[in-house]
């Protein structure tokens, strides 16, 4: 048997199923099956969710300094350059914040990972969850999970090795963090690159990598002097790790030892158990704000939802609902953007008009062409016909966006099934070019929650492209 090259291999075993999209319906299941069922306990010991959230501000103490800093401080109406000319605004922030350049570049680097700043074009916007970070603990350990999952872009790989042995590294890591939080205590760094090695042999026999004769792989280039170049790369990725919060380094008699947080336990366990760390939703819908009233719904199933918009409505006059409204859509959620358009629906023709006027703003166009659509007597289903590639995958990243931070990662992987694309090859390519500010953060947590390792990897690569702005 011969090796298939990864680029074949994926493009024949990740068929993707034409299925018409329904705007959010992914993200709706995502609150509503978190809502039905009780959620595990964490393990004994695990510290309270507050006590959490303060260890997750301390690790991006930094980082939100410096998103704060360009947002408000700089007065520069939200928004901080991106890319070269980025390099003047780093030393006034370095100066005023009193930190070095590199720290700056590291801590803007961690606050677009963690969702704390978001890219539109060549500029950085401040991420909603930057707005809730003293107010929310769930969008507090939200954002740092997003940072756990792109550790591997946090730290770069070390020069010289082969980028699919980079790939299969980040593969295993999961395994090595499982007997980290099984062991509840300081392991030797030894016994991790023994499990290592064991994880990435078997990930090898079942992709059945079969070498040719007189041929061998990148990762044989790594790894066939013996446990040095494995080593190194354990040692780049618990650095990675150490560097995101998620463990410990250190010395003991018998070598190094590496131990996880109490933040790294916990977020090793919620990816065992698919849990849903998202905010509660407050009582009193019809007296909240639109913002509030939203979130409120967002747990509801779409009859009662409807029902809830409707009284929420009839309190308050249409034209300022609508702009109400409106404006939570133009917000950093995606889920509530969503839910924004599906209380419009209820209102019917006393929104057209600020509707059509929304189809003009990027982020909204999409969710306002299915509401038009819609309102001008398309079945819902045939719907999305009305817009164009670029705008379905938009729209497909926009979703993505909201199950990411609202849902549980089975949901996300199941959110594949409705891209237009026919592969995943050809989705990743698109979604790379329709510019969404949340792609990076999309495509990581995709990465960390997909089974298939061909397409994880592939998953990876495309969030690694799109994050150091290469093709």
């Amino acid at each position: 048997m011969t090796s298939r090259k990864p680029d074949e291999q994926l493009a024949r075993n990740s068929r993707l199923r034409l299925v018409r999209p329904r705007a959010l319906a992914t993200a709706r299941r995502a609150v509503t099956t978190r809502r039905t069922r009780p959620a595990p306990r964490p393990p004994e010991g695990t510290p309270p969710r507050a006590e959490l959230a303060r260890q997750a501000r301390t690790v991006l103490a930094d980082a939100v300094r410096i998103a704060r800093w360009a947002a408000v401080d700089r007065g520069a109406g939200g928004a901080a350059p991106t890319g070269p000319e980025a390099v003047p605004v780093h030393e006034r922030a370095a100066a005023a914040l009193d930190l070095t350049p590199d720290q700056i570049r590291a801590g803007w680097d961690r606050a677009r990972l963690a969702g704390l700043v978001e890219l539109h074009g060549g500029t950085a916007r401040p991420g909603w969850r930057l707005h809730a970070w003293d107010r929310d603990d769930s969008a507090v350990l939200r954002g740092w999970v997003a940072l756990f999952d792109a550790w591997s872009l946090v730290h770069p790989a070390p020069e010289g090795v082969a980028p699919s042995a980079v790939a299969e590294v980040v593969e295993a890591v999961p395994q090595v963090l499982s007997l980290l939080q099984l062991s509840a205590g300081p392991v030797l760094v030894p016994a991790l690159l023994d499990l290592l090695q064991q994880r990435v042999e078997e990930l090898r026999e079942e992709r059945c990598e079969v070498p040719v004769e007189g041929a061998g792989t990148d990762t044989d280039a790594v790894c066939a002097a013996g446990p040095d170049g494995l080593s190194a790369l354990l040692d780049w990725a618990l650095e990675g790790l150490a560097a995101v919060g998620a463990l410990t380094l250190g010395e003991g008699p018998e070598g190094g030892l590496a131990t996880l947080t109490p933040l790294g336990n916990w977020a090793v366990w919620v990816k065992l158990e698919q849990i849903c760390v998202a905010a509660q939703s407050p009582a009193g819908n019809i007296e909240q704000s639109a913002e509030d009233m939203l979130r409120g719904c967002a747990r509801l199933t779409p009859g009662p939802a409807r029902d809830e918009y409707r009284a929420w409505l009839a309190a308050r006059t249409l034209s300022s609902a609508v702009t109400e409204l409106l404006a939570v859509a133009r917000g950093e959620d995606a889920l509530l953007r969503g839910l924004a358009f599906e209380a419009l629906r209820v209102v019917g023709a006393p929104a057209e008009a600020e509707v059509r006027a929304a189809a003009e703003e990027a982020s909204l166009r999409p969710y306002a062409l299915l509401w038009l659509a819609e309102y001008d007597g398309a079945d819902p289903d045939d719907a999305p016909d009305v817009l164009t590639r670029e705008e379905a995958t938009w729209l497909w990243v926009d979703t993505a966006a909201a199950v990411a931070d609202h849902g549980e990662s089975v949901l996300l992987v199941r959110h594949l099934d409705s891209a237009v694309q026919g592969t995943v090859p050809a989705l990743l390519d698109e979604v790379r070019a329709v510019g969404h500010p949340r792609t990076v953060q999309v495509l990581v947590a995709l990465a960390a929650a997909h089974p298939d390792p061909a397409l994880a990897k592939a998953v990876r690569r495309a969030a690694f492209q799109v994050h150091t702005g290469g093709s």
